[in-house]
């Protein structure tokens, strides 16, 4: 018998620990965001844009023709969204297509697709049906393919990869009723038992737990004689005696997310089937989402696309005053807005994506700044259509159809799109963990000097390491191209741009030092100040994917004039958005807002919440969840 499930007592330090031991260390490869944080504006490295080959165009487009058509002819997206539910007949048609498999090698049955071919599919299938976008990346992005393809032994791959490309289903299983985004209270066990581990535990919100086949699950393994135990990471059959899906979670969106809470009590996983070696499973997850993130914003890029055509069918018919509603300015600047952001989005993704597929350059924070940008400003996005669209943006598709009227599901766009600020990492996190990434440079020279428990000798190593690098480093964010006249003067127009993007990349690089030197080890304590810092990042970088894909178009003769139109309107909306992040470094009311913090937490102004009703019942905010055999009903169901 498995021992106890207990929640892990861990100190904010200990848990800061967990998660640095799971980063990657080093950095083998050239990062054009890194770089950028640090005022080094390597335009070098995405420009000429990075294309894909011949043969994965032609298999890639070729995939792409066959799901459109499977989804202009059997997706039906409003009965989803009516039943909750994606109709089995609907899974089994994407499974003879090999959508399973879209990044599982043909050796194994997949497709082999690309990743900037895979995210296009996303997109597209993605706009017919959120959920059914939800579930391939889900299957595909973090479940069980992409850590076997990646820390996977040969026998593992035979015997899962075959099955995983054309039958089953695979989820994740990280989170857990009291963790989220701090793995070291993971309680979740795998005792070794012989050849045999044998788990205990309960998780939560697992995205296609419902309805999958096979599990990757994250458990900690205790510490033992043999065993360096950690977070490790299984191979689990859905199947197992002791694995009980408890419930089906219901959401604002995503209604045919097939997500739910999943027991195991007493479940014995063959040895064979960790992945990797013990205490690996975070780093194992982290390397996974490096690529995986690139799925939720491929996915904005379609809802954005989406947008700017229902915005502008919309707007050019619907008249007020006189005119369309679209020659209004202030219905105007929001589809300006739609169009301008959605070609910066798509040029993200893209090139993010093919800079994964060459494996030339290490894209983590390039993949984590796409997670980021694409979530926020898609919902944005689909707020502002909602906006346009008036009462009927506010209204259902099936209300609209019911009256007569075109059945445009914008709200439901909205409701689907929320999640992403949340998945795979929140907001919060992504900011936190981009800001650990772009100072990295400055911890690996200067760490130690505000490391409490270092000793003094080895701050004044440090010391005099710090001195070397910043005096190599500072004087070069003085000058640079950005203050040349004629620099990139290739780019035509958009030459003001890219000089803009290289003068504030290292006026980014003067105000992380200056808060570094200021603030020193409470630094980690301005999760304000740091967000502000990546999303002047992101800005960064959104604009120089935009310059760099405009002057592709050009080059091909692709829409260049009017790639070029759309990326010179973006540069400068994203420049006012970084002047005023700008701004908001030094005056803001952070410190006013931590006070307000701690008056309301102790008490001061309950008085303010006199005179409602509060509509929730008095049921505990985290559900007790403690281990043992189920008591509810498996609602696992399997998809023939």
């Amino acid at each position: 018998m498995s021992a106890p499930t207990q929640r892990p007592k861990v100190t904010e330090r200990e848990a800061r620990q967990v998660a640095e031991a799971a980063r990657e260390q080093t950095w083998r490869k050239p990062s054009f965001a890194k770089e950028l944080f640090l005022g080094r504006f390597r335009l070098d490295l995405i420009h000429p844009h990075p294309m894909p080959s011949e043969e994965d165009v032609r298999r890639g487009e070729a995939f792409l023709a066959k799901l459109r058509t499977f989804c202009e002819t059997e997706i039906d997206g409003r009965r989803i969204e009516r039943e909750a539910r994606i109709p089995d007949e609907v899974v089994a048609g994407l499974k003879e297509l090999g959508a399973l498999g879209m990044k599982i090698d043909p050796k194994y049955g997949g497709l082999g697709l690309t990743q900037v071919y895979y995210n296009r599919a996303l997109a597209l299938v993605g706009s017919a049906s959120p959920a059914i976008g939800a579930l391939l990346s889900a299957h595909q992005s973090i479940g069980v393919p992409q850590p076997l393809k990646i820390f996977g032994t040969q026998e593992q791959k035979d015997a899962f990869l075959p099955r995983l490309a054309r039958t089953d289903i695979s989820a994740f299983l990280l989170t857990e009723p009291d963790v989220g985004s701090d793995p070291a209270r993971l309680a979740t066990t795998a005792v070794p038992d012989g050849d045999d581990y044998v788990l205990d535990g309960v998780k939560l919100w697992t995205t296609n737990g419902v309805v999958a086949d096979l599990l990757v699950v994250m458990a900690r393994v205790p510490r033992s004689e043999g065993h360096k135990g950690g977070i490790t990471a299984f191979v689990v059959e859905a199947d197992s005696p002791g694995v009980t899906v408890e419930h089906r979670n219901a959401f604002m969106g995503l209604r045919g997310l097939e997500n739910g809470v999943t027991r195991f009590h007493d479940v014995r996983v063959p040895a064979a089937n960790r992945i990797g070696p013990e205490g690996a499973g975070l780093k194992i997850a982290l390397t996974t989402l490096n690529t995986g993130r690139l799925s939720l914003p491929a996915m904005c890029v379609g809802a954005g696309k989406w947008a700017l055509k229902i915005a502008r069918e919309w707007s050019a018919v619907r008249e007020q005053w006189g005119k369309p509603v679209a020659r209004h300015e202030a219905v105007g600047t929001k589809i300006s807005f739609i169009a301008a952001t959605t070609f910066a989005l798509e040029a993200v993704v893209d090139l993010s994506s093919q800079m994964a597929d060459e494996d030339r350059n290490d894209i983590r924070i390039e993949a984590a700044l796409a997670k980021l940008y694409g979530s926020e400003m898609g919902c944005l996005i689909a707020d502002e259509l909602v906006q346009i669209r008036g009462g009927r943006g506010y209204e259902t598709a099936d209300s609209l159809a019911a009256r007569g009227e075109r059945a445009v599901p914008a709200e439901q766009l909205l409701r689907d799109l929320r999640i992403n600020r949340i998945f795979e990492g929140s907001t919060e996190i992504m900011h936190l963990l981009i800001a650990r990434e772009a100072v990295d440079a400055h911890l690996a020279v200067a760490g130690d000097i505000i490391d409490p428990e270092k000793s003094l000798g080895d701050k004044a190593r440090a010391g005099a390491r710090a001195g070397g690098f910043y005096a190599r480093w500072l004087p070069k964010l003085v000058a640079g191209q950005g203050q040349v006249p004629g620099a990139y003067r290739e780019f035509g127009v958009l030459a003001t741009h890219l000089r803009y993007v290289e003068r504030t990349s290292r006026k980014l690089a003067r105000s992380t030092f200056y808060a570094m030197s200021r603030w020193q080890g409470r630094m980690e304590l301005k999760q304000a100040f740091l967000g502000r810092i990546v999303d002047i990042g992101a800005e960064l970088f959104a604009m120089s994917a935009a310059c760099v894909r405009a002057e592709l178009m050009r080059s091909t003769g692709d829409h260049g004039k009017e790639a070029y139109a759309l990326a010179d309107v973006f540069c400068r909306q994203s420049r006012l958005r970084v002047e005023e992040l700008f701004g908001r470094l030094w005056a803001n009311t952070d410190d006013l807002d931590r006070r307000v913090v701690d008056g309301v937490l102790a008490g001061r102004f309950e008085w303010l919440e006199a005179g409602v009703v509060d509509a929730s019942d008095d049921g505990p905010w985290i559900a007790e969840t403690p281990p043992g055999p189920s008591t509810t009903e498996n609602v696992h169901r399997k998809i023939p």
